[in-house]
This record gives C-alpha cells, sequence and structure tokens, in this order.
C-alpha cells in the first residue's frame, strides 16, 4: 500500500472516531426518549404525528407485536412504491415523460428499496420520474435505514432490561431514528455536496452544443433478433438533471447506495471531486460506527461498545489492505507488455481500470471496501474491472454477513449476533453455561442465532445454483468461466446481504433476475430481523446474572479475538468452495502466466 492509500484510511477512521462518542450519546438519548436541548420543534411535530396516527407513545411491545408492526409497515412500503412506479405516467413532476417500468423491475425496485438494499438493475435517470425519485425512493431510504437502527434498539434492549415482557414501541422508534437522527444529519450532508458540486434542482435535461460532431456506434436489434452495429452521428449532448444531493446524502447516511444515475458515485454529478468522496465515506461510517457507543452506553458499560468497534475496524483495515495491494499491484498480463495502466502524472503500475482518475486506487478500494462492508451498495468504480483478489474482497465484505461497521442497525445487531455465539462456543471450551452482558444464553437464542446468522448463506448459495442451472440465468452472463460465475454469485450476494451493489458485466434487468433477486432480498432482510427480535425478546426476559470469577470478560482483547475469529469461522468459511470457483480460480489462472 501507498503511503496515499494509508493516509486517506487514517483520515478517515480518524473523523470517524471522534464523532463515535458524540453521535452515539446522542442517539441513546433520543431512543431513550431523554430530552435533547434544541429539539422543541421536533418534539411537536413528533406529538402531532402520533396524534395523527392514533400512537400511543407510552404504550410498549413484546417482540412478536414489535415484529408484526414492522412487517406490516414495510408491507404497506413496498406495495406504495410498487403502485407509484406503474403509475409515474399519470403522476406530476416527470418532465421526461417517463412511462412506468416493467412489472418485475417495478417488484424488484419496491422490495430492494425497502429493504435497505437499492439493488437497481435499471437505469435511473432514463426510468424513475423525480416524483418517483423523491417521493417514492427517497422515502424508503430514510425508512428503511430508520428500521434497521430500531431492530438494533430493540436487541439492545432485550440486553439491557431484565424481567421485562417488552422491547419498545416500533412506531416510537421509527417515528424519532427517523426525525431526530436522519433527517437532520442527511440535510447538512446535503448541504455540503452541493458546495462540492452535486446538482440539486428539478430542471428538465439540458442539451449541449458539442464543439465537433461525434460518431460512434450502438447496438441495434434487427427484425429477425440477430443484433448488429449501427454507426450513430451527433452534434449534441444530453445532461441529465435533478434532485441528486437530497438523495445522495440519505442514500450514503442511510447505507442504502441506490444511485440518481445508472453510474452511481462514480457520476461527476453524485461525487464530483476528492473531498466530495470523502464526505461521501464519512456518511457511510458515521452511524454504523456511532451505533456501538449507543450500545455500550444503553448496557452500562461503554467498554462493551468500544470492544466491538474494535473488532470491526481490525477487520475493516485487513480488508481494505487486500484490495487496495490487489489494485496496486496491477494486472501482469499488461505488466509483462510494458503498458502503463496509471495515467501518465501517476506511477506506472496499478489497475486503473474502471476507476475514476479523480479518486485513483487509494479512494477507489476505500470507497469500495467500505460500501460492502455497510451494505450500502454506492460504487465509484466498477469491481467488474478490478484485479480477481481486489474484486473478491467486496464479495468477502458481504458473504461475512455485513458486520464489519455494517449497514444502519444490522450492522450493529448482526455483530451481536456473532457475539452470542462466540460466548457460547467458549462456554463450551471451558465446561459452563455462556453469558453475555449478564444473560445466560441458552437452547432457544442459540436457535434464533443460528437461523440469523444461516438464512444468508442458504438463499445466497441455494439461488447462485439455481442461475447458474437454468438458461435465463446463464444469459445475462457477459464474461465466460471463472468470472462469469463471480457475477453471479456478486449478484446473488448482493441480494441476500442486502448491499445493492453490482459486480457489472449482468444483465439483470430481465424477469428471471428482477424476480428471484427480489425474493433474495426480502428474505435476507426479514427472515433475520424476525430472529433477533426474538432473541430481544427472550433475554428482556431473563434475570440479570451477577459477575462471578467464572464471568468471561467480554470488553478486552481476548473477547475481541473471540468474536473476529467467530466472524472469520462462521461468516466467511461458509463460501470458501463458492469463491474457490470464481475469484480465486480466475486469480491463479491470471497469475499462472
Amino acid at each position: 500500500m501507498t503511503a496515499q492509500s494509508w493516509g486517506l484510511l487514517a483520515l478517515l477512521l480518524a473523523v470517524t472516531l471522534l464523532a463515535v462518542k458524540p453521535l452515539g450519546l446522542y442517539m441513546a438519548r433520543v431512543m431513550e426518549g431523554e430530552p435533547v436541548p434544541g429539539l422543541g420543534l421536533g418534539a411537536r411535530i413528533e406529538s402531532w404525528l402520533y396524534r395523527l396516527c392514533g400512537v400511543d407513545p407510552a404504550a410498549q411491545m413484546g417482540w412478536k407485536h414489535y415484529a408484526l408492526a414492522l412487517l406490516v409497515f414495510n408491507v404497506l412500503g413496498v406495495l406504495l412504491l410498487y403502485a407509484m412506479q406503474r403509475l409515474q405516467g399519470w403522476l406530476p413532476l416527470n418532465p421526461q415523460h417517463l412511462g412506468p417500468p416493467s412489472a418485475d423491475s417495478a417488484f424488484n425496485t419496491a422490495v430492494s428499496f425497502v429493504t435497505n438494499t437499492n439493488w437497481q438493475s435499471y437505469t435511473p435517470e432514463t426510468t424513475m420520474s423525480y416524483l418517483t425519485q423523491m417521493a417514492g425512493l427517497v422515502v424508503q431510504n430514510f425508512l428503511s435505514a430508520a428500521t434497521g437502527i430500531v431492530v438494533a434498539v430493540a436487541l439492545i434492549r432485550g440486553l439491557a432490561r431484565h424481567s421485562a415482557k417488552t422491547i419498545g414501541n416500533f412506531w416510537v422508534d421509527v417515528t424519532r431514528a427517523t426525525l431526530y437522527v436522519l433527517l437532520p444529519i442527511a440535510t447538512v450532508i446535503a448541504l455540503a455536496l452541493v458546495s462540492q458540486g452535486v446538482i440539486q434542482n428539478l430542471s428538465p435535461n439540458q442539451h449541449a452544443t458539442l464543439l465537433q460532431p461525434v460518431t460512434y456506434q450502438q447496438p441495434l436489434t434487427a427484425a429477425a433478433g440477430a443484433p448488429r452495429m449501427q454507426t450513430v452521428t451527433t452534434g449534441t449532448q444530453t445532461l441529465p438533471m435533478g434532485p441528486v444531493a437530497s438523495q445522495e446524502s440519505i442514500k450514503e447516511l442511510g447505507t442504502n447506495g441506490g444511485g440518481f444515475f445508472n453510474a452511481n458515485s462514480a457520476h461527476p454529478y453524485e461525487n464530483p471531486n476528492a473531498w466530495s468522496n470523502l464526505l461521501e465515506m464519512l456518511a457511510i461510517a458515521l452511524i454504523p460506527a456511532a451505533l456501538t457507543y449507543t450500545f455500550g452506553f444503553m448496557v452500562g458499560d461503554t467498554r462493551q461498545g468500544w470492544a466491538v468497534l474494535a473488532a470491526m475496524m481490525i477487520m475493516f483495515v485487513g480488508l481494505y489492505a487486500v484490495c487496495n495491494h490487489s489494485e496496486q499491484r496491477g494486472n501482469p498480463a499488461l505488466s509483462a507488455l510494458g503498458v502503463s495502466q496509471l495515467p501518465s502524472s501517476q506511477q506506472s503500475g496499478g489497475n486503473m481500470e474502471g476507476k475514476e482518475v479523480r479518486f485513483g486506487i487509494a479512494g477507489s478500494t476505500l470507497f469500495s471496501t467500505l460500501s460492502t462492508v455497510t451494505s450500502t451498495g454506492a460504487v465509484n468504480a466498477m469491481h467488474d474491472s478490478y484485479m480477481p483478489i481486489g474484486g473478491m474482497v467486496p464479495l468477502l465484505d458481504m458473504m461475512l454477513g455485513e458486520v464489519v461497521f455494517g449497514g444502519v442497525g444490522s450492522g450493529l445487531y448482526s455483530m451481536l449476533i456473532f457475539a452470542i455465539i462466540g460466548v457460547f462456543i467458549a462456554g463450551l471450551m471451558i465446561g459452563r453455561t455462556p453469558e453475555y452482558l449478564g444473560k445466560k444464553i441458552e437452547a432457544f437464542e442459540m436457535k434464533m442465532s443460528a437461523i440469523a446468522i444461516l438464512v444468508m448463506p442458504f438463499i445466497v448459495l441455494t439461488g447462485t445454483a439455481i442461475a447458474v442451472s437454468v438458461a435465463a440465468g446463464r444469459a445475462g452472463v457477459a464474461n465466460p468461466g471463472p468470472h462469469g460465475f463471480s457475477e453471479i454469485l456478486y449478484a446473488f450476494t448482493s441480494a441476500g446481504n442486502n448491499n445493492g451493489s453490482a459486480f457489472a458485466g449482468l444483465s439483470a434487468d430481465t424477469p428471471f433476475y428482477n424476480t428471484a433477486l427480489g425474493i433474495v432480498i426480502w428474505l435476507g432482510r426479514f427472515w433475520p430481523i424476525v430472529a433477533v427480535l426474538a432473541i430481544a425478546g427472550s433475554l428482556a426476559a431473563k434475570k440479570r446474572i451477577p459477575v462471578s470469577a467464572g464471568t468471561m470478560p467480554t470488553h478486552g482483547p481476548t473477547f475481541i479475538a473471540l468474536l473476529i475469529g467467530t466472524v472469520l469461522l462462521v461468516g466467511a468459511l461458509t463460501f470458501v468452495p463458492a469463491l474457490a470457483l470464481g475469484p480465486i480460480a480466475e486469480h491463479l489462472m491470471l497469475w499462472s502466466h
């Protein structure tokens, strides 16, 4: 790794760490309903919303009631977003006069945005109207992120409470997470992005006259279905417009990932320069990292939160180092020919294919690693163009369960599930009943933890196996051999982990992939959530056990090592055979010559 790579990593982690305690403490107070100075207006809006919706904010819910409210809320979100897409041709704020997307594409998009996945098999700027983008996709960016936060808070309450039958009120939690956490921070980030050149308007697309005509070829399908190329000459360029900054801010802050443009965060209107790139990365890491302090504060021992954060950071640095090193080495086939793989202003060597010059290898690999460990799905470089091992890192990031920081809320509750599994394994090794934060870990918690952890690899590997076995799945692959397998594996891994990023190279806007990935996305989001809420309810009902000489400390180096080992062993080893068929095989083929 270069000095630039280390410096950028250090800057990102330093600023993130500075924000962990104040933001984590703020979120803990907000979610527990404590008064926070300066939020008087928000409190009045909150009270008005409860009266409008007939919600009693003082009422508490058991885990089953909480889970039911969450599922109903998100099912209604899918139905509303699907209807908005299908009717957008008759709705306002559609200056491009865009028609409705196909039924399978609308289904996939509705499920994707409601589940915090934001998988996009379509071209956003030519498919979605401004109204659909703002009132549909952006709204779900807020609500899906809030859903992840409240599930994490519910699990924390399960660990913090004792002899209790309730874990909170879903309607109050989702309102407070949206109103006090996501909205104000996203507004500040949107204004900062506008200052860097990210566009924010409701104008129709603009047309610029070129200094000289450009001739290019584009594919054209004949009546018989045989593809051929058509030569086109144009003297104008279409510049897409839209409310981009407002979507970009919550896209990153809520670890959503859906771009306003097809090029996502590689597009200069979404991510103009190195400073906006750093700001977007900070937005991605901010809440997932701070929630670890929220956890420690709410359970009454901040050391617990710092231990979880330390495990996350150690794994993140290691994953980034592997990805960056792979891309800095470059393509051996090009190196053997003496071809420089970097712009003339930089040193020779390194793989710049699919990367923006304004970000370079350091800014691209750090963004790619961060976005795939946090279920964000945003990309500022094409993962399909990475070297095999460099492309394997984003895959592995997701296969770990996206617990290294992880998604907003989902990263923390998934990491706590690994912590429960880790202390259970440790308890078996020393021959005593496992405990975590004074709660006995028994058969029910382990069954639910197994469900929460194993659902993802089951649906990912099953979906991949089906896709490579049927013609409809293989038809979308642009590259043969191991790389093509990696494209399919990446798509289902991204869907099952609610990430939403694409490897590129796979034509996924087909009825098969829209339907199959939509099902995987839904199961990958809500099956584990129900299991996590069941664990929260079970733990809340337990009595707290006093600390004894046999209690395993869960805040020191030994526990951090145990937690990392559990994530790697349980999370990663499941996918080793699949990785061997894809990126590992491709790497061996490339470097064997």
